[in-house]
């Protein structure tokens, strides 16, 4: 039974579901504020639910020997090492749409605010000033909202503000065309074109190295004078010291911020600033979305512990509830060629090419090109080194180009994938298919057909096509008291190239392996291991 640690407050009906699910599960909400005992505890779990309080540094990733799954109740993942998780083959998971609704919401109610100068129309009706000359304010009908990021806040942003007879111009590079007119907002092709036709600016879009500062001192002065600005969702977006000068120059009409640069936010050069509505990053801060968020990280990890099914992960392939039975056969034949790939290459790899034939093409692809790429990376770069996580990542680092194909049915077997390594030196050529017992079966080495069921010790050879070569191995194995299981044989051409690929009872030697390479007929010999 997997067993997941739930060291933030998260709801008892969150708790109910891992145990409806099969899940273990070790409620204690207070220790994520003692990282030190964390640390003591975190190697006996399978997965970790958190919030924010909760830090998933390095240090402690280090030693979670056992951990899967990090999965974050809430959309921010500021307090989850990601590269240190992948790193270790732990997915990390978020729930991107639990709180949509609401921090859309927050973001319409804070440019209602900034409209109607509210905060400080209240504070002043409070002290008695009764001041109605000075809090005239404007209307959000008719008026242009410019959208920075029309991800799935942004959409909902969008389609209330449309409902307030107010015209969105959406800035964001993912976005098409056909996408925009569906939802019924103007594409901005350049950040410019909407700076420069919004009277609301509103920011939905998450910190990254691109997005950092996107509404930089010089882009604010491309705004229109009077414009008025709403930031609720991530600090660091927007220029603060340029924002208050605006808004002290009256450039900025007003301006609403629920997130700050650095939080919590006990100083900010905004705070005196005039016009200004701040709130202590508020946007998921509802009982229905704090409730939806913990709900929905129960299932997401109890899904991928107890069922293999991987849904809102920052670093791996999703993989639906009724995917993952169907791509438990192909994923064992992706690291089945992986793996021999990777044991018989002897140089740097430049290229991988991956084809995928018939009906496993009509799979999800992502897991079998990671699956494969991780087993074939294993023997290059230490089987601690990379995994599913993992691969994608080393791979590129290492300058290794992947590409994938699908093509028509072909051939005897039908559907099949089939992997050609590009090195420094040579191609190498293989292929697999499942078979009706569910087993993986080698159908091809160098395009040369034969029919192997990988075991876990191996031994492949090429040879000389010439008579005796059997009875020779076969006498060879049998003085170095190696049992053969199996044996399979291909060859391209009578008295041409040959190979042969054994299942034997125990690993081979080095000294074994040695012996067998001695043999007059043989060209190469490997020993091969799979995880079977």
């Amino acid at each position: 039974m997997p067993k997941v640690l739930i060291s933030d407050a998260l709801s008892e009906a969150a708790v109910q579901i891992f145990r409806d699910n099969g899940v273990e599960v070790d409620f204690q909400p207070a220790l994520g504020k003692d990282p030190a005992k964390l640390a003591e505890i975190i190697g006996d779990y399978d997965g970790l639910a958190i919030r924010s309080a909760t830090k998933a540094t390095a240090e402690l990733i280090a030693k979670a020997d056992n951990l899967k799954v990090i999965g974050r109740a809430g959309i921010g993942v500021d307090n989850v090492d990601i590269p240190a998780a992948s790193a270790k083959g732990i997915v990390v998971m978020n729930t991107p749409f639990g709180n949509s609704i609401t921090t859309a919401e927050h973001a319409i109610a804070m440019m209602f605010a900034a409209a109607r100068q509210i905060p400080e129309a209240d504070a002043s009706t409070r002290a008695g000033k009764w001041e109605k000359s000075r809090f005239m304010g404007v209307e959000v009908t008719g008026k242009t909202l410019g959208l920075i990021g029309c991800g799935n806040i942004g959409k909902i942003v969008a389609n209330r503000a449309l409902g307030l007879k107010m015209k969105v111009v959406a800035f964001d590079p993912f976005l098409s065309h056909e996408k925009a007119a569906e939802i019924g907002v103007t594409k901005a092709e350049e950040l410019d074109e909407l700076l420069g036709k919004a009277d609301f600016i509103t920011l939905h879009l998450p910190k990254t190295e691109k997005t950092a500062n996107i509404l930089s001192a010089e882009a604010l002065k491309k705004t229109k004078p009077g414009v008025r600005i709403v930031n609720c969702a991530r600090g660091g977006l927007v220029d603060e010291e340029a924002v208050a000068e605006g808004l002290k120059s009256g450039h900025i009409a007003a301006a609403a911020f629920d997130v700050f640069a650095v939080e919590p936010a006990k100083e900010n050069v905004l705070f005196d600033c005039p016009n200004m509505i701040c709130t202590p990053h508020l946007g998921a801060s509802t009982s229905e979305a704090q409730e939806n968020v913990a709900l929905q990280v129960a299932e997401q990890m109890s899904d991928y512990l107890v069922r293999g099914a991987i849904s809102n992960a920052l670093n791996a392939p999703s993989v639906t509830a009724e995917e993952a039975p169907k791509l438990k056969p192909w994923i064992a034949v992706a690291e089945v060629l992986g793996g021999f790939a990777g044991q018989v290459t002897e140089n740097a790899i430049k290229e991988i090419e991956i084809e995928f034939v018939g009906a496993v093409g009509n799979l999800n692809l992502k897991p079998l090109v990671s699956a494969l790429t991780a087993n074939l990376l294993k023997p290059l770069v230490g089987e601690g080194g990379v995994n599913m996580v993992s691969a994608p990542i080393v791979a590129r680092e290492r300058g290794i180009k992947i590409s994938e194909t699908r093509k028509d049915a072909q051939g005897a077997y039908g559907t099949y994938m089939r992997l050609v390594v590009t090195t420094e030196k040579q191609t190498r050529a293989l292929a697999a298919t499942v078979f009706s017992d569910g087993k993986p079966r080698i159908l091809q080495i160098k395009g040369i057909g034969l029919e192997a069921e990988p075991q876990q010790h191996m031994l492949y050879t090429t040879n000389n096509d010439q008579p005796g070569y059997i009875g020779a191995l076969g006498a060879k194995l049998g003085e170095l008291g190696i049992n053969i299981a199996s044996f399979a044989l291909g060859r391209a051409d009578k008295g041409g190239e040959a190979i042969a690929l054994l299942g034997v009872d125990e690993e081979v030697s080095a000294d074994a392996l040695k012996q067998i390479a001695a043999l007059p007929q043989i060209v190469q010999a490997k020993a091969l291991t799979f995880d079977i």
